[in-house]
């Protein structure tokens, strides 16, 4: 079966783009989540941690700048019993997101946040500073793997490759990588992978005989 073509121009082909770099910081996601028996007591516990919370990051030499949360929240909590449900207590949570370059002490870091009240790490990520540099050069590497596919095309079917008639981005908001690797030697112990950010990218050029 074939598939014609409904408006011969010239030749349209698709490249991609895609840039490494070492992390140069670090996100962590720290939660505070504390069940008691009444609003008043599941309000104070939840305070008290995020108050070493804060400490500890202070301490570590992060701003409060670069600590972003959410307020605390409440809600009951139920379990099943006797066939119906049983209320269990108040469940307070608040989350938080830890942003700091000191990426040689993350481990210790997120050790002390842990030991100061968070009752877990939602996620950690690793980023860079310059994302849109990086993130220009993808998007070279996408055109100029592009324009190499339409070289190849051009010459095996005779003919000349003219100039771009249209660029298209494939997706207008290209997202990072995280990828997080545990190194070698030490069980357990955190090690940033590369940060890698694409870009991809559909070209239209005419062609010469």
């Amino acid at each position: 079966m074939t598939q014609a073509i409904e408006e011969p121009w010239g030749i349209s082909v698709f490249g991609s783009g895609t840039v490494r770099a070492e992390p140069s910081l670090a996100r962590v996601r720290p939660a505070v989540d504390v069940l008691e028996p009444s609003p008043e007591l599941a309000f104070q516990r939840a305070g008290e941690a995020v108050t070493r919370l804060r400490e500890v990051l202070r301490r570590h030499g992060v701003p409060d700048a670069s600590v972003s949360g959410s307020r605390l929240g409440l809600s009951s909590e139920y379990g099943p019993h006797d066939g119906g449900r049983t209320l269990l207590g108040y469940r307070c949570q608040a989350s938080y997101t830890v942003e700091t370059e000191a990426l040689d002490g993350l481990e210790l870091l997120i050790a002390d946040v842990v030991g100061a009240g968070a009752h877990r790490i939602d996620g950690v990520e690793f980023d860079v500073r310059d994302r849109p540099a990086l993130l220009d050069e993808a998007r070279r590497r996408a055109v100029a793997a592009a324009r190499r596919k339409a070289q190849v095309y051009a010459e095996a079917a005779d003919a000349r490759l003219g100039p771009v008639l249209h660029i298209q981005d494939v997706e207008s908001e290209p997202v990072a990588a995280f990828r997080v690797a545990r190194s070698g030697g030490v069980p357990g112990a955190l090690a940033p992978g590369a940060v890698e950010v694409s870009a991809r990218v559909v070209l239209g050029f005419s062609l010469r005989h």
